[in-house]
């Protein structure tokens, strides 16, 4: 009979790496189910707690609840989930805890669930990873920046070993712990942050028990295999090579309990390798404007900001010479004032929704949904949606995202600093026909980084568009306030590339 799993998911945000691990099928068998996720932020705790209740849902009834598919397409307000199904609910609580781990507290809750899973399955695993942003490059840099800061008391730097803790309460068959690439140079009290994680690990088993053998996820010729670990840099995993259609480069470490780590070797699946972009997974949704942060918000002020910007940007480009942007740019002034206004929000399904037989789509795209969930825009100011339709335009035509001595000078912020080089990527558009950039939460601050590939529509990406890059399935449902939501987003680990390392755990160690 199939072994099955049962999951411990520490720091999981809204559940990124768990969805990829509880989602995998196996010649119909469900080999991991998740016992414990924990995330302290609000937020993204319920995030969890409801993705964890219509999984639960699913296993009972076969399908989403009809109160959650109204509540999804905004036809319904958020319902009492316990009142749709007590069992279920009860169950995603157990689940999905707010705990704040380095606490005892959470340390002793989290103790009493590892006995319970122990006795319920046949073995475990632990995911997860501690918060990023104290070995970011831009964490570190904003940290460098904060008065009397002071890394060693930076306790962020030091969650990892309650990860270690937990495991060697745990001992589960396998271990996943994901980070960003700054983990690998952060140092605190003049030492590698990784090489203290390093020690840690290597200290687990010894004298007593079985140790983990380190290994790193690696691409060839369409196939992930688990390789044996020459330098830190080899855990470095791309998220492009497994078909997800973002640039994303994460540590990736998986660790197998030595009784079990003979078939690591050989272990290896065929992954979803092809490129995929950015127009690949948001080219159909529905098109929509931004809104205008300060003055008057409406569909026709909104277009005649972009015609007039069109006109001005088509006119210097004329003079400067340059007959391509000048012409793409004179196609979007008439056709912006020939269409009709767009509207901030839509929730219509494009056409042929969940009927692809793309792999991808087929993940992203859920049929029994009747709407397109968390498709709304923000505003900006009118000077800022000059520079996103020249940053757009100009992606569009010349194959690249403009730096800041490419937009004229009338486009300029007044920032001292602004041909400094400091701001060269200040604007940033996503091209349609590559893989996106990197999407972190800082595209909850303003969208500068996450700018529409398409001119007409000149905007920043919705939640939802930010999701699909994410490949985050359309019925996971972010609550909280769009900026929590845009957040919770940007620090997941994508979906569709945990599914695959979970298939690759599972081909190693599974019976």
């Amino acid at each position: 009979m199939p072994s099955t799993f049962g999951i411990v998911d520490l720091f999981a945000g809204p559940g990124g790496l768990g969805e990829g691990f509880a989602s995998l099928v196996e010649d119909g068998h469900t080999p991991f189910r998740i016992g414990i996720s924990v995330e302290k932020e609000a937020s993204a705790h319920q995030t969890l707690t409801l993705r964890a209740f219509l999984r639960e849902y699913r296993v009972l009834h076969g399908g989403l609840p009809e109160q959650f598919i109204d509540f999804h397409a905004g036809i319904a307000p958020e319902p009492d989930w316990s009142a749709i199904d007590a069992e279920a609910w009860q169950h995603a609580s157990d689940e999905a805890r707010a705990l704040e781990l380095g606490k005892e507290s959470a340390a002793a809750a989290l103790d009493g669930t590892i006995e319970k899973l122990k006795a319920e399955y046949d073995d475990t695993i632990l995911i997860g990873g501690p918060p990023c942003q104290a070995y970011s490059l831009v964490g570190r840099a904003r940290a460098r920046g904060k008065v009397g800061y002071v890394p060693e008391d930076d306790a962020r730097h030091y969650l990892f070993r309650e990860y270690i803790r937990v495991l060697d309460k745990l001992r589960p068959a396998a271990f996943v712990m994901e980070n960003v690439k700054g983990m690998l140079s952060s140092t605190v009290e003049s030492r590698l942050v990784f090489e203290m994680l390093m020690d840690d690990l290597s200290s687990l088993g010894k004298g007593h028990g079985h140790h983990y053998e380190l290994r790193a996820v690696r691409v060839e010729d369409g196939r992930a295999r688990l390789h044996e670990v020459a330098k830190p840099s080899d855990f470095i995993v791309r998220a492009e090579h497994f078909g997800v259609p973002q640039r994303r480069h994460r540590v990736i470490m998986v660790g197998i309990r030595s009784d079990l780590a003979g078939k690591a070797a050989s272990a290896e699946i065929a992954v979803c390798g092809t490129t995929r972009t950015v127009r690949d997974v948001i080219g159909t949704m529905p098109a929509l404007r931004s809104g205008i942060s300060r003055g008057l918000d409406d569909a026709l002020s909104w277009q005649n900001e972009v015609v007039d910007a069109a006109k001005l940007l088509a006119m210097i480009c004329k003079e400067g010479g340059d007959g391509a942007l000048r012409e793409a740019f004179s196609v979007v002034a008439k056709r912006k004032k020939a269409e009709s206004p767009m509207s901030r929000a839509k929730s219509h399904l494009p056409e042929g929704y969940g009927t692809s037989n793309d792999e991808l789509l087929r993940w992203v795209e859920r049929s029994d949904l009747r709407a397109i969930a968390q498709h709304e825009t923000r505003g900006h100011m009118s000077s800022d949606l000059g520079r996103y339709l020249f940053a757009a335009v100009f992606g569009q035509v010349l194959g690249y995202s403009p730096k800041a001595a490419d937009f004229p000078l009338v486009l300029s912020p007044d920032h001292r600093n602004w041909h400094s080089g400091v701001f060269n990527d200040r604007f940033r558009v996503q091209l349609a026909d590559e893989a996106s950039t990197t999407v972190t939460s800082h595209i909850s601050k303003d969208g500068h980084y996450f700018i529409h590939p398409d001119p007409m529509q000149c905007r920043s990406l919705t939640v939802r568009e930010a999701a699909r890059l994410q490949t985050f399935p359309d019925d996971y449902l972010f609550l909280g306030n769009r900026t929590q939501q845009y957040v919770q987003v940007g620090n997941a680990v994508p979906p569709f590339l945990a599914r695959q390392i979970a298939r690759l755990v599972y081909s190693a160690i599974g019976q």
